[in-house]
């Protein structure tokens, strides 16, 4: 077969399993792998039309990456999903050579399913978007990677969708979302944040005008686009906040009447996140917080065991949402220390040395050598308690290293306190840490304990992790416990301690359970003693 040096060269700026060139949009050329990438022969790729290679989810990503392709541009790769059965996901590089007379060059890998799922149209859940770009964001801190935040706006799109007849509006749904996936980072990092506007991670290309234009032109409507740049030599702090304030925007940019422009809702964002962070800062060096208790229950006796510590901020905002921003801003290690301090100051207090507290520390905290040392430092100055303190390691930030998060609970478990883990189950690391650390107790996350009632599933799982936990001679504690029928659950299951609202809510000072004890005074005697040996 003659070929024309000028499709060598198109060739030669691929690597690939599988390469094809293109005339117009149809396949004219195909060497390579085809059978094990794409599950076709190469002579019968020859002719087809390049989008029916494709699922119909990702034709309009297809059409879009080929058609915003100028004279010597590459775009790509992106990943999409073949046509046909067996699932296959391949990766797609094209590039258009300089007077190549119509013909594009494909590069085709094989590829892996976007990690997280996407919807039907391609595009990333809201939240998904989130999680996917945090460690994209990370990424690129680590890597180099130039990465940007780009906000898509198309005018006039939602009055344009209510016009159409329900087909013809799911095939404007597909061409918008093709069109935004063709601009992000591997045709896969896109979601929608209102009916008119889409956020999309990409890696640093041209200005938001040309983005803008090249939507504007493959979508026929009119584009604006505000883009944040997240390149690899923004600190990490810096990264965070920009993580933060995509957060905010996805939450909070779009309420304002009358409606922002892009670059006005996204810079408020970022001002607003920085104002938040710097005023946890100062509620955590001011110690401008309170306690509230919630008891742990025994359920061998039906009586409180001990109580969790929960932080309550002046404001009366969700102590959830801001321990998260304290651990993207590195206030956490500080509000640990900052909480540990009040509750041995609360178990010092007490007379009837009945009072003893579980506070919780973050996966950031526990590999800090200065955490240890403080804990220390406050038992010798309040020895009344020592043995009356417990620790609970969240999951919501992952423990980066296991040894020495290890080191330190052995410390702490050396100091007379008992270390549990929280919310067992509810992040893929789970195992790796019952596996990795030495500990006294594990708490089973609330959502395999809520619904036990009805859900024999999530008993058996339950069932399951309390044998794991026995095998390793830890105790359990079930959360979420709310109504009688869950208890008795969890206790046929062999959990040794519930906490939930069935016992009591979190009070100003720790209260006994509020739960009349339905335990037989048989079963009392038979039950553990006051301590966790």
């Amino acid at each position: 077969m003659s070929i024309d040096p000028r499709r060598l060269l198109g060739l030669a700026f691929t690597s690939a399993d599988l390469l094809l060139e293109l005339e117009g949009d149809r396949v004219s050329l195909a060497l390579g792998a085809a059978q094990k990438i794409m599950g076709k022969s190469e002579v019968s790729l020859m002719g087809r039309v390049w989008r029916d290679l494709f699922t119909p989810a990702d034709r309009p990503l297809m059409d879009a990456t080929l058609s915003a392709l100028d004279d010597g541009q590459r775009r790509g790769p992106v990943t999409v999903r073949v046509a046909g059965e067996p699932e296959r996901f391949v990766g797609v590089t094209l590039r258009a050579l300089p007077d190549n007379f119509g013909r594009t060059s494909v590069a085709i890998t094989a590829a892996r399913a976007p990690a997280g799922g996407l919807d039907a149209t391609g595009l990333r859940p809201r939240e998904n978007f989130d999680e996917i770009a945090k460690g994209l964001f990370e990424a690129a801190r680590v890597t180099g990677l130039e990465l940007e935040l780009a906000m898509v706006e198309f005018a006039g799109l939602a009055a344009l969708r209510d016009g159409l007849a329900p087909p013809e509006a799911l095939a404007l749904d597909m061409k918008i979302a093709g069109a935004v996936r063709a601009e992000s980072h591997s045709g896969a990092m896109a979601t929608q944040v209102s009916p008119e506007r889409f956020a999309l991670l990409r890696a640093k290309d041209d200005r938001p005008e040309a983005l803008a234009a090249r939507l504007t032109r493959i979508a026929a409507l009119d584009a604006s686009a505000h883009v944040v740049p997240l390149d690899g030599g923004t600190s990490s702090r810096g990264l965070r906040a920009l993580r933060y304030a995509l957060d905010d925007f996805l939450r909070e940019g779009l309420k304002d009447t009358p409606p922002m422009t892009l670059s006005e809702a996204m810079n408020r964002s970022v001002k607003r996140t920085l104002a938040r962070a710097g005023a946890l800062g100062a509620a955590v060096s001011q110690r401008r917080f309170t306690l509230a208790y919630q008891p742990v229950v025994d359920l061998s006796s039906g009586q409180a065991h001990h109580h969790e510590a929960l932080v309550r901020f002046e404001d009366g905002a969700s102590p959830f949402a801001l321990i998260r921003m304290a651990e993207e801003f590195d206030i956490i290690e500080e509000l640990d220390h900052a909480i540990a301090e009040q509750a041995v100051r609360r178990i010092a207090s007490d007379r009837s040395g009945a009072v003893r507290l579980a506070v919780n520390v973050s996966g950031r905290t526990i590999v800090s050598e200065t955490f240890v040392d403080h804990i220390g430092r406050l038992l010798v100055a309040a020895p009344a308690a020592k043995g009356r303190l417990i620790f609970e390691v969240t999951e919501t930030s992952a423990i980066d290293d296991l040894p020495r998060a290890n080191r330190h609970i052995q410390a702490l478990r050396g100091l007379g306190s008992l270390v549990c883990l929280d919310d067992f189950g509810a992040g893929a690391a789970s195992f790796a840490y019952l596996q990795e650390l030495t500990l006294d107790i594990v708490k089973i996350d609330g959502r395999y304990v809520r619904e036990l009632a009805g859900n024999s599933r999530d008993g058996a799982m339950v069932r399951r992790l309390v044998e794991l936990c026995r095998d390793l001679n830890v105790r359990t504690v079930a959360e979420m416990v709310e109504t009688a029928e869950v208890e008795d659950v969890v206790r046929k299951a062999g959990v040794d301690f519930a906490q939930g609202w069935l016992y009591g809510k979190p009070a100003d000072q720790p209260q006994p359970s509020q739960r009349p004890s339905s335990v037989t005074p048989m079963a009392r005697r038979a039950g553990v003693s006051e301590g966790w040996g």
